[in-house]
């Protein structure tokens, strides 16, 4: 795509980067195949070419975003299907990111949208406050069909049947591996997901140091960054990663650390994108070093698996007697009979599959662990949650929902697993089926409980 930047705005440095994803755009529309708001819509501008004019228009002439652009750019979810589908390696996460920073700098939205912004980026990054509005949402459900706005009941929606109780693990702590010390590692415990279900972590937890890893939460780490980032709050949003990267930045170069995981794949997307957002700041090489070491919880899981199995042919031809040496041994292998061919239906989250290029490892550790894995159609579609997506386009959402729903349904599942928190309670809020993290299917797999919306489903 040609573009006409004027040497002045190319010293931005985001401008920059906006003209080379759109020197890379060839306009051959591949991504409105794959795209879910033009699947939905059917229009033209809600797909990431028509939106990608749009940018390129508002970006080039300086101009103060109108309420169409804004309308169309609001719309998109960031699943970045489209990066996935792309022929060109146009890398459309950057350009709408800069986007959405130009809009919210030069644009005044209506004072509702403003106030539910400027409600959203308040609670959400915050545990505590995020714990006492579930508790609000959840009384004020019965009174939802007075709310005039389709957003309001949305976020009377969003609140589970049961506020999990505070999980202890969540606190600054090193948790000591099981047996030999294989990888000392911080996990990301999150914001949200801290007060929407916290059994995802205590899960993972569980199963990382029975798998030999000596586990840090850090102190003075929390929110990623990534639900104000994508409604371009960016000020705020790089304040609540620059404190992540002190936090991990400490520990790499205290007791050092092998990898900084994450069980939420959407945290994950932003995290391996710092060095990216920081890259003309003062904590540049810093961001940088915390994005290269940075693993979704299933990559670390498969490279111990693999240095497991490793392990264990050199164990066979030494020929040492007595040794079980059977391919990960004590990683996934042998499942427990309870649960051994249970059948999973795995959802793969949009920032997995699409934003981090991860596809086969929970598959493959899911059946590893002695579980029937299915997927349903469509898989490479969103669900419709989108960070805070669900809540500021409620009506779209809702139809993904739908759909996603329908398609996993259809597979006849006993659970259904995923990697992202938002996935989890989208989809869990429109089926009867129970809806885990992955990790805690394996870590029930490998001696820890059985997860308990199974225990509760019977």
């Amino acid at each position: 795509m040609q573009t006409t930047f004027t040497d002045a705005q190319l010293k931005d440095p985001d401008t920059a980067r906006s003209n080379e994803v759109l020197r890379a755009c060839v306009h051959c529309g591949f991504c409105t195949a794959t795209c879910p708001t033009y699947q939905v819509l059917g229009d033209e501008l809600d797909s990431p070419r028509g939106r990608i004019y749009l940018i390129k228009d508002m970006l080039e002439n300086e101009r103060v975003p109108d309420d169409k652009t804004v309308k169309h750019i609001d719309r998109c979810l960031s699943c970045l299907a489209c990066m996935t589908t792309c022929p060109s390696g146009v890398h459309y996460m950057h350009l709408v990111d800069h986007a959405r920073d130009y809009i919210e700098d030069n644009y005044r939205r209506p004072w509702r949208d403003r106030t539910l912004r400027w409600v959203l980026a308040r609670i959400l990054p915050y545990p505590g406050r995020f714990r006492l509005a579930l508790l609000g949402a959840k009384a004020g459900r019965p009174f939802k069909r007075l709310m005039p706005d389709a957003r309001l009941r949305a976020m009377l929606d969003m609140a589970p049947r049961t506020i999990p109780p505070v999980s202890s693990n969540d606190d600054p702590q090193t948790f000591p591996a099981e047996g030999r010390r294989r990888k000392r590692v911080a996990l990301m415990t999150g914001c949200a997901q801290k007060a929407l279900d916290t059994d995802i972590n205590d899960a993972t937890i569980r199963l990382l140091t029975r798998l030999g890893c000596e586990v840090v939460v850090a102190e003075g780490a929390g929110c990623c960054g990534a639900l104000t980032h994508h409604m371009g709050k960016t000020g705020e949003s790089h304040g609540s990663a620059a404190r992540n990267i002190r936090a991990w930045t400490r520990e790499m170069d205290g007791d050092g650390l092998d990898a900084i995981v994450i069980n939420t794949s959407g945290c994950g997307t932003t995290v391996k994108d710092y060095g990216h957002m920081f890259r003309t700041e003062a904590l540049a090489d810093d961001a940088a070093r915390v994005s290269g070491i940075a693993m979704d919880v299933s990559e670390l899981l498969a490279t111990l698996m693999k240095e497991a199995d490793a392990e264990a042919q050199d164990t066979a031809r030494e020929g040492i007697a007595g040794t079980d040496a059977a391919p990960g041994h004590g990683v996934f292998g042998p499942p427990r009979a309870e649960g051994r061919g249970m059948r999973v239906a795995y959802h793969a989250a949009c920032s997995l599959q699409h934003g981090q290029k991860i596809k086969s490892h929970p598959k493959d550790l899911l059946k590893r662990a002695g579980f029937e894995v299915v997927e349903p159609a469509d898989s490479h579609l969103c669900c419709g949650s989108a960070g805070t997506y669900n809540l500021m386009q409620p009506e779209i959402s809702a139809q993904l929902k739908e759909r996603k729903v329908r398609t996993l349904e259809a597979r006849e599942p006993q659970v259904i697993a995923a990697g992202n928190i938002g996935c989890m309670m989208q989809i869990g809020g429109g089926t009867e089926i129970p809806v885990v993290h992955t990790v805690e299917l394996l870590d029930w797999a490998t001696g820890g409980p059985k997860p308990p919306k199974l225990v509760e489903a019977g």
